[in-house]
């Protein structure tokens, strides 16, 4: 899978969670805040860290903004500042905009400003959002320490119609199938080795990280 260049605006908890997963996952990262003392402290986890007011256009042009596939704006209690920033990159015509709210309400307004994605921090964790943004079958993320997970994978098409015996994904990417959910919701739990996908099945497998990165890759 090709890297990505994503932008982080605000590098609190859950800006620095974000930023930091999506660097070690191999991607490019640059992480924007207007705290020195917060830049200093992520400088070495991600591609870039700058100094920066997030609601200046020209700051934002500066930056090369427009040249990220995902911004995501992160900006803690702010809520001002937060909306000025998403407002500044959908005219600025950004690729991917994803905003964390705070309440409903200011989730609603991030959207009618045009965020393409909101998250909110209680529902969300920083990890999850980006396995997310990165694989797109990727429909949950669950940490169970910093090496293994549980996650939910939407069967690829080359999947349907084969068999967890064809496939043999332990083989092949050292994963174990906890049970498959089908698109009528229906959940299939240990499901048996002659057990075949159907278009719209969901996977909820468990292993290492990166061999799931592997699987949700394909």
């Amino acid at each position: 899978m090709k890297a990505k260049q994503f932008a982080v605006i605000g590098i609190g908890r859950f800006g620095a969670s974000v930023a930091t997963t999506l660097y070690d996952m191999g991607h490019d990262v640059l992480a924007i805040d207007n705290s020195e003392e917060r830049v200093e402290a992520i400088v070495d986890r991600v591609t870039h860290a700058v100094t920066a007011d997030s609601t200046s256009e020209a700051a934002l042009k500066s930056l090369g903004i427009t040249n990220f596939d995902v911004v995501i704006v992160s900006i803690g209690k702010d809520i001002q500042a937060s909306i000025l920033t998403t407002l500044v990159l959908k005219e600025l015509n950004v690729n991917y905009i994803v905003a964390k709210a705070r309440t409903a309400l200011h989730g609603k307004v991030l959207q009618k400003i045009g965020a393409d994605r909101i998250v909110f921090p209680e529902r969300d964790m920083g990890v999850r959002v980006a396995h997310n943004l990165v694989a797109t079958n990727v429909l949950d993320f669950i940490e169970l320490s910093p090496e293994y997970s549980i996650v939910e994978i939407i069967a690829p098409d080359d999947m349907v119609g084969k068999s967890l015996r064809e496939l043999d994904l332990r083989a092949k990417y050292d994963v174990t199938v906890l049970a498959i959910r089908s698109s009528d919701r229906q959940i299939n739990v240990s499901p048996a080795a002659t057990d075949r996908f159907k278009e719209g099945d969901v996977l909820i497998v468990v292993g290492e990280n990166e061999k799931i990165q592997n699987l949700g890759r394909d």
